[in-house]
């Protein structure tokens, strides 16, 4: 009998120990953060400056992963696979979540049903820049230029899609001006484009822009938000100049797979807002011309649900297609 209860003892203590072990184990597993886009850009930036501070926050090592492609699709479809243990989060702009599915009729993976929303992290509304060379120094003078010569003025956007064509497709929609899309693949082009005065203009995050700006390389016009922004505050909304509805705000936020235990989801939301708060991130956020937006998880998903059904309408009413 005594046999059988030291047994019995030598089991319990090394199920306490494995059990300890085993915590231990999971408590340093690594965080990462999958990024849709390559090193060195915006969103890149962001994530590494947003790991490091999570890093303190949530009392693990987090890394930062890139999977650009396929206008998110690997990176998305990489994160709803993985386990719904937390560890292996998704960082997306608006483009990925609320205008790729109503975009392409056959999506590789569904962010409704594949992946959480977290939290918001930053916005940013896109600004219409002209080339600081060239004559034109107003959106009345760009739109004029526009209905004097249809079809000769151009506009460039990172692709089609992208969040920049979505707000020149809500300028022709609000103006009815007969302005060309040139598509390039990816801000850096199209940019490049601009400030050499080979295309009319381009709309584009206030923080991807904000160098080119303070450079005068271009000129500011128009801001697609219902207010102004701290850091351009001399450039007027499209709203106060007599357009109205031209808003667009690219965002992004962070994205766990689905199916992890909401207990998590609320542990990373906090997390995350405490990275957002501290003096690294907002020091980052405010030289970028960004607004740290964070939210609850059900306010993200409600955003989410808004911005699908607008840029759908937008896409159905501009016919715009692409060819996958």
């Amino acid at each position: 009998m005594s046999i059988l209860k030291n047994d019995l003892f030598k089991q319990l203590a090394l199920a306490f120990v494995l059990s300890v072990a085993g915590a231990g184990a999971s408590a340093s597993t690594p965080t990462t953060v999958v990024v849709a886009f390559p090193a060195g850009g915006p969103a890149d930036t962001l994530a590494r400056v947003i790991a490091a501070e999570l890093e303190t926050t949530l009392k693990s090592t987090v890394v930062v992963e890139n999977k650009p492609g396929g206008n998110g699709a690997i990176a998305a479809s990489y994160v709803g696979r993985a386990a719904p243990d937390g560890h292996t989060l998704f960082l997306s702009s608006a483009g990925a979540i609320a205008i790729n599915p109503p975009l392409y009729p056959k999506l590789v993976y569904n962010p409704k049903k594949e992946l959480q929303p977290v939290t918001m992290l930053v916005s940013t509304p896109e600004v219409l820049v002209v080339p600081a060379s060239g004559d034109i120094k107003s959106l009345g003078e760009f739109l004029e230029a526009a209905r004097s010569k249809p079809g000769s003025v151009t506009l460039s956007s990172s692709g089609i899609g992208s969040m920049p064509h979505m707000a020149i497709s809500l300028l022709k929609i609000a103006t009815k001006a007969d302005i060309l899309h040139v598509p390039y693949k990816g801000a850096a082009p199209a940019i490049k484009d601009t400030v050499g005065g080979q295309v009319g203009g381009f709309f584009g995050d206030i923080s991807g822009l904000m160098a080119f700006i303070k450079d005068k390389r271009v000129r500011p016009i128009a801001i697609a938000a219902a207010k102004r922004s701290a850091v351009l505050p001399d450039v007027p909304t499209f709203d106060e100049l007599g357009i109205k509805n031209v808003h667009a705000n690219n965002w992004y936020g962070m994205f766990a797979p689905k199916n992890t235990p909401v207990e998590t989801i609320d542990k990373l939301n906090q997390a995350l807002r405490a990275a957002l708060g501290s003096d690294a991130v907002q020091k980052y956020v405010q030289a970028s011309g960004l607004e740290a937006s964070p939210t609850s998880p059900q306010e993200f998903e409600n955003l989410i649900d808004e911005d699908t059904r607008k840029w759908g309408g937008v896409i159905k009413a501009e016919g715009i297609t692409v060819n996958e």
